[in-house]
C-alpha cells in the first residue's frame, strides 16, 4: 500500500549558542526529503547572495502588500528591514511531500503556531547553561557586556520551551540530528496525519475485492 502524505513543517528554535543552525545544516545534508524554508526580506542582497536561495529579495511595497494579503506565516521588522516566511512557498513544498525546516526565533515560532495547524515545534537546548556560555565565548565576537546580555536573554528564552512539542538537547550535533529524524519518523506515522490516505486505500482495497 503506497500512500503519499503531505510533508511536515518543522519549526526549530532555541537560545543563541544552542546550535540550531549547525543542526539544521546537518539535517539538510543527511536527508534528501528535508528542505529549508527560504525567508523573504526587504534588505539589499549582500555580495554572493542569490535571490531565491539565500532570501527572496522583495521591494518594501511588495512585502507590505503580501502582509495585507496574509501571505506570511510570520514576519518582523528589524533595523528598518522586513523579514518573513512566505506561506505560499511553504505550503507548495509540503503539498509535494517535502519536509520543511523553519529556523526562526521564538517570537516568530509562536506566530506560526497560531496560524498553521500541523506544525512540529522543536526547541534546541544546550547541555547546560555553562556549556551555552562557553559556546558563546568561543565565537570570539562578544564584549563582556554583550556576552552578559546574550546570556541573560538565553536564560529567559528557555522559559518558552513549554510552548513547544519537543525539546532536543544538543550534546552533539550527530545525536541531536538523529533525535529530530526520529521525531519526523514518529510524526509521519501519526493517525491524524495519514487517516485520509488509510481510509482511501481501504475503500480502494474493498472495491478491488468486490469487482476483481
Amino acid at each position: 500500500m503506497h500512500m503519499r502524505n503531505k510533508g511536515i513543517l518543522m519549526v526549530i528554535s532555541g537560545p543563541s549558542g544552542a546550535g540550531k543552525g549547525t543542526i539544521c545544516k546537518a539535517l539538510l545534508e543527511k536527508n534528501e526529503d528535508i528542505f529549508l524554508s527560504v525567508s523573504a526580506t526587504t534588505r539589499n542582497p549582500r555580495d554572493g547572495e542569490v535571490d531565491g536561495v539565500n532570501y527572496h529579495f522583495l521591494k518594501k511595497e511588495d512585502f507590505l502588500s503580501r502582509i495585507d494579503a496574509g501571505d506570511f506565516l510570520e514576519y518582523a521588522e528589524v533595523y528598518g528591514n522586513y523579514y518573513g516566511t512566505p506561506k505560499s512557498s511553504v505550503e507548495k513544498m509540503l503539498n509535494e511531500g517535502k519536509n520543511v525546516i523553519l529556523e526562526i526565533d521564538i517570537q516568530g515560532a509562536l506566530e506560526v503556531k497560531e496560524k498553521f495547524e500541523g506544525g512540529v515545534f522543536i526547541f534546541i537546548l544546550p547541555p547546560s547553561m555553562e556549556e551555552l556560555k562557553q559556546r558563546i565565548i568561543k565565537r570570539g565576537s562578544e564584549t563582556p557586556e554583550s556576552l552578559m546580555t546574550r546570556f541573560k536573554s538565553a536564560y529567559q528564552e528557555i522559559n518558552y520551551v513549554s510552548k513547544y512539542n519537543y525539546a532536543v538537547v544538543n550534546d552533539t550535533v550527530e545525536e541531536a540530528t538523529e533525535k529530530i529524524e526520529a521525531i519526523i519518523m514518529a510524526e509521519r506515522c501519526r493517525v491524524d496525519r495519514i487517516k485520509e490516505n488509510i481510509l482511501d486505500s481501504k475503500e480502494g482495497f474493498i472495491h478491488e475485492q468486490l469487482y476483481d
